[in-house]
C-alpha cells in the first residue's frame, strides 16, 4: 500500500509539474534581437573576425606576451575570480545533493539500579537495569521534487555567470596591459622628439645671447621670447618623465607588485593583424563574457520563475527508521530490530498570498534581466561598430599623416641647406628651427596616430569577446 502511494505521489508531481521541467531556451524567453543588423555598417561579411584570434595572436611582442602572462597569473581580481567559480562550484554540489536523503544515526543508552535506603533484604537482590537502541534514520522530509531540480539548473546558471564574469576580467586585464604597453612606448618616443626639440632651442637660446652680448645684432625681448620656449619645452619633458612614472606604477598594481621600471619594446613592434574584421553577429553572443553574463543572469532568472511555480505543487515526504534495541520499556530483551515507514503528501492551498506574490515578483525579475540581456546585447554591438569607425579612421588619417611628415622633413632639410649655405642663398637659424620644430610636431602626430591606430585595434579586439580564453 505504501509502494502504491509513493508512486502515484511521484506520478502525480510529474504531470502536474511539466510546465516546470522545461530548461531555458534563448529564442522563448528573451526579447527578439535583430543579429543581422547588429553592428550597423561595421559589419565585414565573414564568418571569421578579430574576436576569434588568441591574444598571443594578435600580440606578438614577446615582452608584452610576458607581460601579460605574468598579470594574468598574479593580478588580484583574476585570482578572486577564481576562488568566486570555487565557490559557486560548492553551490552547484550542494544542490545536486539536495536530491539525496537525509540520513543519521542515533545511539543511547540507559542504566538504572534501584538504592534502599534502609537496606531491605528485600529489595536487595533486584538486578540493574540496562538499555540502548542504536538506529538510522533515511528519508526527504517536505521535498518538492521541481523545486530542487530548478534550484540546481539556477545554481549550474550562477556558475557559468561566475566562469564567463572571470573571462571578463581577463579580457580586460589583457587588453589594458596592451594598452598601458604601447602608451608606455608612445612616451618613450615622445620623450625622444622633445629632447632633440629641447637641445635645438638650446643652442638657439645660446646663440641669441653671444649676437645680444657680443655683436649687438639681438635684443633682450628677442633673447627672452626663444628663453621662454626653451622653458616650456623643459616643462613638457618633466610631465612625460611623470607620465612614464605613472604608468608603470599603475602597470606594477596590475601586477600586484611594488613599483618597478618595465621593459617594453617600440610602437614598431606591433603587427596590424592580417584579419581586421567583426565576423559573424552572433558569435558575439557566446564569445564576449558581459554578454554571456547578461544572458546567465536571465537564464537563472528564468529558473527561478520555475521554482516560485513549482512551491504550488505537492511536497513529498519519506522515511524510514530503523532500530536496534533491546529496551526494557518495550519487553524486547534479548535485543530486536524494529522497523518504520511513513511516506505523505503536502499540498499547499493558502500560504496568505505568499506563493502568488513570489511568482509575480519573479517574473518581474526575469522580465528586467530580460531587458538587460537585449541591452548589453545592442550595447556591445554598437561598442564593435564605434571601435570599427575608430580603426578606420586612424588608417586613413596614417596617409594623409605620413605625407605631411615628408613634406615638413622636405622643408626642413632646405632650410637647413639655405642657412649652411650650400643652396646659394643665405638665412637665419630662426628658420631652421622652426622647420625643425613643425617637423617634430607633424613626428609627434604621427607617434600619436600609430598609437591610435593599436588602441582603436585593442578596443575592437575586446569589444568582440577577445582575450577571454
Amino acid at each position: 500500500m505504501k509502494k502504491n502511494i509513493i508512486i502515484i505521489s511521484l506520478a502525480a508531481l510529474s504531470l502536474t509539474g511539466c510546465g516546470v521541467l522545461k530548461n531555458y531556451d534563448r529564442e522563448k524567453v528573451a526579447h527578439p534581437i535583430d543579429t543581422a543588423n547588429l553592428y550597423g555598417d561595421a559589419l565585414s561579411g565573414e564568418s571569421l573576425g578579430l574576436g576569434d584570434l588568441k591574444w598571443r595572436e594578435l600580440f606578438t611582442d614577446p615582452t608584452l606576451q610576458t607581460l601579460i602572462e605574468r598579470v594574468l597569473e598574479q593580478n588580484t581580481n583574476i585570482k578572486n575570480a577564481d576562488l568566486t567559480i570555487q565557490q559557486v562550484n560548492y553551490a552547484v554540489k550542494a544542490a545536486k545533493w539536495a536530491f539525496a536523503p537525509s540520513i543519521s544515526l542515533t545511539a543511547n543508552g540507559s542504566v538504572s539500579k534501584m538504592w534502599d535506603p534502609y537496606e531491605r533484604a528485600a529489595y536487595s537482590d533486584i538486578p540493574n537495569s540496562k538499555s540502548y537502541n542504536i538506529g538510522m534514520t533515511i528519508g526527504w522530509q517536505q521535498v518538492n521534487l521541481l523545486q530542487l531540480r530548478n534550484a540546481k539548473k539556477g545554481a549550474e546558471m550562477s556558475r557559468e555567470q561566475a566562469r564567463a564574469a572571470k573571462q571578463a576580467v581577463q579580457a580586460s586585464l589583457v587588453s589594458t596591459t596592451a594598452t598601458m604597453y604601447y602608451t608606455l612606448a608612445q612616451l618613450d618616443e615622445q620623450l625622444t622628439l622633445m629632447e632633440q626639440t629641447k637641445a635645438n632651442w638650446g643652442e638657439y637660446l645660446r646663440m641669441q645671447k653671444l649676437l645680444m652680448t657680443e655683436a649687438g645684432q639681438a635684443n633682450i625681448a628677442a633673447v627672452a621670447s626663444v628663453e621662454a620656449t626653451y622653458w616650456s619645452i623643459c616643462q613638457s619633458i618633466v610631465t612625460i618623465k611623470d607620465n612614464i612614472h605613472i604608468l608603470e606604477n599603475q602597470l606594477s598594481t596590475l601586477l600586484n607588485e611594488p613599483s618597478a621600471k618595465i621593459s617594453r619594446a617600440s610602437l614598431n613592434s606591433f603587427r596590424a593583424p592580417s584579419i581586421i574584421a567583426t565576423g559573424a553577429p552572433i558569435s558575439l553572443l557566446s564569445r564576449r563574457p558581459d554578454v554571456r553574463v547578461a544572458e546567465m543572469t536571465l537564464a537563472s532568472a528564468f529558473y527561478d520563475v520555475n521554482q516560485a511555480k513549482a512551491a504550488f505543487y505537492p511536497s513529498l515526504t519519506l522515511s524510514a527508521t530503523g532500530t536496534f534495541t533491546n529496551g526494557t520499556q518495550a519487553n524486547i530483551n534479548p535485543g530486536a530490530f524494529i522497523g518504520q515507514a511513513i511516506a505523505g503528501l503536502a499540498q499547499p492551498i493558502f500560504q496568505n498570498g505568499k506563493l502568488v506574490a513570489n511568482l509575480k515578483i519573479n517574473k518581474a525579475q526575469m522580465e528586467i534581466a530580460a531587458n538587460n540581456f537585449t541591452n548589453a546585447v545592442i550595447s556591445a554591438g554598437n561598442e564593435v561598430n564605434t571601435a570599427m569607425l575608430k580603426v578606420r579612421s586612424a588608417e586613413e588619417l596614417r596617409e594623409m599623416i605620413d605625407k605631411q611628415v615628408k613634406a615638413q622633413d622636405t622643408a626642413y632639410n632646405a632650410t637647413h641647406r639655405i642657412f649652411d649655405g650650400t643652396s646659394g642663398t643665405s638665412g637665419n637659424y630662426l628658420n631652421v628651427i622652426t622647420a625643425h620644430n613643425n617637423l617634430i610636431q607633424a613626428q609627434m602626430t604621427q607617434i600619436g596616430n600609430r598609437m591610435e591606430a593599436i588602441s582603436a585595434t585593442v578596443e575592437l579586439y575586446l569589444a568582440l569577446g577577445g582575450g577571454a580564453e
